[in-house]
């Protein structure tokens, strides 16, 4: 009892933040032991949490590479903590309970819906579902995809091969951006087999558990010929749409800009599909297959807004998210016009949402500029748009770097893991304190209208 009304004193939103620490702290004490790497040596507490807290967070930023320092064990560690932290603390905590007892408890039921955003606690127990059967099958299937290319292109042995498969897959569907080579997927850069798969996995995992949920019910709906919604509900429209014109954009982007750059010397077939697969992975996964540090500054630019515009609500990409950003833009857009409200699909945006728009983008933009600061105050000797890149990927989970991580000072690499951990929670917290909290007061001041602009 006293456990319980404890957790009723801190409110869903705050036990989401407090169950990432603790598994991130957990993680990260595991990672330190010396029976975790290949030198059978102890890694340092510092490199250990950074680690912890870039899994947990889904970010893939790393100050020791992955697929050399941490052994077999080691790197079974990083893969679970990313399964956690992608499927989420209270959905793993309501799916063991579903699990043992045919039902999700209420409290549960909250606690999942302030994580994943869900607009009722009623609607969490099918989400949960159609989360984890989501989630194994997509992972299962390209799982299966790569380690086949492995062993077929590669020559890898089918014990190398599956765990090459089973990382990258959960890595990818949970848009982790972890992998087990120091240039990422650099080398596959031309192989459809292994990129394809893992960019549609991540581009899947992406748009948010609510939006598959929503797509996949009415598809089997239809084929056992219910009738379903003439129209999907506004955010898997928002969502949809946001998704294909950012995705169009970041193509377009790296391959005008990076034509004669990074992209040369790859023949015209080569070069769409590395454009293709880095104009995506900055919006959610943290993939590489070419070199951001060769980039040009222009293209780094748009990777970073890329990036903070992040993916779906309530899925494993990071940002700001794409309703976040349709919602501000119909706010504006009702503001040009002198309208009184906004419009998206033809529904009312409600004010208070606009709100919440306002303030998680606000609080995102605060953050990276107080971190970016810190950066360039502890260290100097990186330029701005080295520094800048750093912060929006680690804010926005997406794990992109132009190479600086490991040699940034301790105080730097504590700020991105402080910037991974508000990323990971802080947009969706927030968002849900909010929204659960309606203080009603029995008067209303008077109202003025300050000159703005």
């Amino acid at each position: 009892m006293g456990n319980e009304g404890s957790l009723k004193k801190l409110g869903p939103a705050r036990v989401v933040a407090a169950g990432f620490l603790v598994l991130i702290f957990s993680g990260a004490l595991l990672l330190t032991l010396p029976v975790m790497t290949a030198s059978g040596t102890s890694t340092s507490f510092k490199d250990a949490l950074f680690t912890a807290t870039s899994a947990v967070s889904l970010t893939g930023l790393i100050t020791v590479d992955t697929g050399s320092h941490w052994n077999l064990l080691g790197q079974a560690v990083v893969v679970i903590l990313i399964q956690l932290g992608g499927l989420g603390i209270m959905s793993m905590t309501s799916v063991a309970g579903w699990l043992l007892t045919g039902r999700v408890g209420l409290k549960s039921r909250m606690n999942a819906a302030a994580e994943g955003r869900s607009e009722s606690a009623g609607g969490v127990r099918r989400i949960l579902g159609w989360t984890l059967a989501l989630t194994f099958t997509t992972e299962a299937f390209v799982a299966v995809i790569i380690t086949g290319r492995m062993m077929i292109n590669y020559g890898m042995s089918f014990k190398h091969a599956i765990w090459e498969g089973i990382f990258h897959s959960v890595s990818a569907f949970n848009n982790a951006g972890f992998g087990l080579r120091s240039d990422s997927l650099v080398p596959y850069v031309g192989d459809a087999w292994i990129i394809i798969p893992i960019a549609l996995s991540f581009m899947i995992g992406g748009l948010g558990f609510p939006v598959l949920s929503e797509l996949v019910s009415r598809t089997l709906r239809k084929l056992r010929g219910i009738q379903v919604p003439s129209h999907l509900s506004v955010t898997c429209q928002m969502t949809l749409f946001g998704t294909t014109i950012l995705v169009l954009a970041g193509w377009f982007m790296v391959l005008a800009l990076e034509w004669s750059g990074v992209l040369s010397g790859m023949g015209f077939g080569e070069k769409l599909l590395a454009s293709f697969f880095q104009g995506v992975t900055p919006r959610t996964a943290g993939f590489n297959s070419l070199d951001y540090g060769q980039m040009h500054p222009i293209t780094l630019m748009g990777t970073d807004i890329l990036m903070i515009i992040g993916g779906g609500s309530a899925g494993t990409a990071g940002g700001i998210k794409i309703t976040t950003i349709v919602v501000l833009a119909a706010g504006m857009a009702a503001e040009f016009k002198g309208e009184k409200s906004a419009i998206v699909a033809k529904r009312r945006i409600s004010s208070g949402v606009i709100r919440q728009a306002m303030t998680v983008a606000a609080a995102g933009v605060t953050f990276v500029v107080i971190a970016i600061g810190a950066l360039r105050w502890m260290d100097p000797q990186f330029n701005g748009d080295q520094v800048t890149f750093e912060v929006v990927s680690a804010f926005a989970t997406v794990g992109l770097s132009t190479g600086i991580t490991a040699q940034l000072s301790t105080g730097s690499q504590l700020v991105l893991c402080a910037m991974m951990y508000l990323g990971r929670i802080g947009p969706i917290t927030l968002v849900s304190s909010l929204a659960m909290r309606n203080i009603k007061r029995r008067f209303e001041y008077p109202v003025e209208r300050p000159f703005i602009g």
